[in-house]
């Protein structure tokens, strides 16, 4: 049986190994140092607040799977979403259920946080998650477009506005 639990500090080592893997899998060739993973992951997930969530999948001694998490509101109505960030199992653990086991996992995270929907995206080119999600019974949702700012010291606000959300007029389509 592969166990599923929360993230705990103690869990941070193998949290960096597997995501390092996930990085490698999405095509990064340039991996920050462990120690800036180490940092990074305990701000996220054990700072005051904490900024994401994340259970973990074993099996025995080894991390196989993670998934990360944000809460969101307002989700439908007034209610709460749970926003799945990552999905992964180690190349290792693939096609031992042990997705299905994260995502039964955050089912009940949400049900227990009073969540309306679970909502996530993934990259289009990823046809072997789109066929894992189909097979849940979880069907694509094309009613969103997704946008992504990338934060970055070359930002500047229009002349005049202090902040993206002034500089967007009814009229400009904000």
């Amino acid at each position: 049986m592969t166990p599923v639990v929360a993230a705990e500090p103690g869990h941070v080592d193998a949290i960096a190994a597997l995501l390092e893997e996930l990085d490698t899998f999405y095509g990064e060739t340039e991996i920050e140092p462990r120690d800036v993973r180490i940092r990074q992951i305990n701000e996220a997930l054990f700072g005051d607040p904490p900024l994401a969530h994340a259970v973990l999948a074993w099996d025995a001694q080894a991390l196989v799977g993670l998934a990360t998490y944000s809460f969101l509101w307002p989700a439908a109505g007034l209610t709460r979403s749970l926003y799945l960030k990552e999905l992964y199992v180690a190349e290792t653990a693939r096609r031992r259920a042990v997705g299905k086991l994260l995502m039964d996992r955050l089912v009940e995270v949400a049900t227990t946080n009073s969540c309306s929907r679970i909502e996530w995206i993934t990259d289009r080119d990823n046809t072997p998650a789109q066929r894992f999600y189909e097979k849940l019974g979880v069907a694509q949702n094309g009613d969103k477009t997704f946008y992504r700012l990338e934060v970055s010291s070359s930002w500047r606000p229009m002349p005049g506005k202090g902040a993206l959300l002034t500089a967007m007029a009814p009229e400009d389509g904000g």
